[in-house]
């Protein structure tokens, strides 16, 4: 088992800190080791500790339940970074006295985990000790290897305590997400960041009092740590070491400033994120919201998303609910799209951007939309029926013998380039599938198309 010990590490929780564990033991001492991480050090000890999470820990709530022992079951502890997933994880282990075993997703395969599961079952069977199994990033893991943990997840060989960015539903495999609690953990609000901050100011496993903080810094700090704890502490820390080489013991603005220079963006491309995001995209855009759809690209151009993927959405919401309205948008996107594709970024952010604005200016319409899935919705319920004779090919021979196109009338013989005669099958001669709004460019064409279909029609 030497090579899977190389891949993990284990803490008994009696026992105190592993030498190789890279995070303090589940009691979250830091082992004595002054040089960790302030984010390390600070790591809750208790539940009390834990912030921003009152919907999972208060009295009777299922993670509480969990962490103090109660009704063990495996978890899936789903929810954007720094929210605490990992010191949950530590806190179910301590608080309960088992093995704690944690594999990363990135660096571990089916081995891995069959070997821990076999050492659990060992330990269980020779020691009565249980496991509590810490998978991170565990949406990482492929199929094979989340089916690898289904036995000993079902018969609690090991408690499975799993950690991740992106929505369960999506990436991880049904039978394991039928035997898991899936708990999802919240972004942590301005309060929450602010009072860690405080804390670690003051406490002696902290900064120990040796500096201040300027409101304004603590509001830049918050700002920059987008409901990422450790981001705000890691940010303090490096705040703090700026401070102490200039020999100040006072963090004000200018200081964070210049060690920090960039907020948190909370985006991935394959997970939620990528999802609400562009959601709120189009519906800004939907609602005429230019300022709102600007900040949406905004965060998904930083977040690194696609460009290609951002130009698709524009073009396919041109036509969706844009349409006749404005019959440019469609061009505008069209152009967008292909303006990315040949100029590529970051200054295809300059083509996104404006035909983000012309889409949320345009009036809306989504006449279009509507018209073609009506249409398909008749195709798909058997409303089809056979093609007019006078409106079938005429250009082979014989076709005049079986009456194609014998009596078809062309619209460009009259001055008015429309005449009367039947288009659609006999069924649906009288359905109307566009119905345009009185928006933009589609009133007029809401005023001309009753007297063309009377025309049409003959009525």
């Amino acid at each position: 088992m030497g090579n899977v010990q190389d891949e993990l590490f284990v803490v008994n929780p009696e026992a105190g800190r592993d030498a190789d564990d890279p995070d303090p033991a589940p009691d979250g001492n830091d082992g004595g080791n002054a040089g960790a991480p302030l984010a390390v050090r600070m790591r809750p000890r208790t539940l009390d500790e834990v912030v921003g999470q009152d919907h999972l820990l208060t009295e009777g709530a299922p993670l509480r339940r969990l962490v103090e022992g109660a009704a063990p079951a495996s978890v899936l502890l789903f929810g954007p970074p720094g929210t605490g997933k990992t010191t949950i994880a530590y806190l179910m282990a301590g608080a309960t006295g088992r093995r704690f075993v944690a594999l990363s997703a990135l660096s571990s395969g089916v081995k891995e985990v069959r070997g821990v599961i076999d050492q659990a079952r060992r330990r269980r069977s020779h020691a009565a000790e249980d496991t509590v199994l810490f998978i991170d990033e565990v949406h990482r893991f492929s199929k094979t290897q989340q089916d690898a943990l289904l036995g000993a997840v079902e018969d609690r060989t090991v408690l499975l305590v799993a950690a991740t960015t992106e929505n369960p539903s999506f990436s991880v495999v049904s039978p394991l997400l039928s035997r898991s609690l899936v708990l999802q953990l919240r972004t942590l609000d301005d309060d929450d960041v602010r009072g860690l901050v405080d804390r670690a100011l003051r406490e002696d496993r902290g900064l120990s009092g040796e500096f201040t903080l300027s409101s304004e810094a603590a509001d830049h700090i918050v700002r920059l740590a987008a409901g990422d704890a450790r981001r705000a502490l890691t940010a303090l820390e490096a705040s703090a070491d700026g401070a102490r080489s200039a020999g100040d013991h006072a963090i004000d603005l200018r200081t964070v400033e210049a060690c920090v220079d960039k907020a948190a963006v909370r985006y991935d491309r394959d997970g939620d994120q990528h999802y609400d995001v562009i959601s709120a995209f189009i519906k800004s855009i939907r609602g005429s919201d230019v300022d709102a759809a600007l900040h949406y690209l905004a965060r998904m151009i930083e977040g690194g998303e696609d460009p290609r993927f951002i130009a698709r959405r524009l073009v396919v919401h041109a036509s969706e609910d844009i349409g006749m309205a404005d019959p440019t948008a469609l061009q505008s996107a069209v152009a967008a799209s292909d303006a990315v594709q040949f100029i590529g970024m970051p200054e295809g952010r300059l083509s996104l951007a404006q035909a983000t604005v012309h889409l949320a200016m345009a009036p809306k319409s989504n006449a279009v939309i509507a018209g073609i899935d009506a249409a398909l919705a008749d195709v798909r319920a058997g409303k089809i029926g056979p093609v007019p004779p006078h409106l079938r090919d005429g250009h082979y021979a014989g076709a005049a013998r079986l009456g194609n196109a014998q009596g078809y009338a062309y619209p460009h013989s009259v001055p008015e380039g429309v005449l009367e005669q039947q288009y659609p099958p006999d069924e649906l001669a009288d359905t109307d599938y566009y119905t345009p709004t009185t928006r933009g460019a589609e009133r007029a064409i809401a005023e001309r198309l009753p007297r063309l279909r009377r025309t049409i029609r003959g009525r």
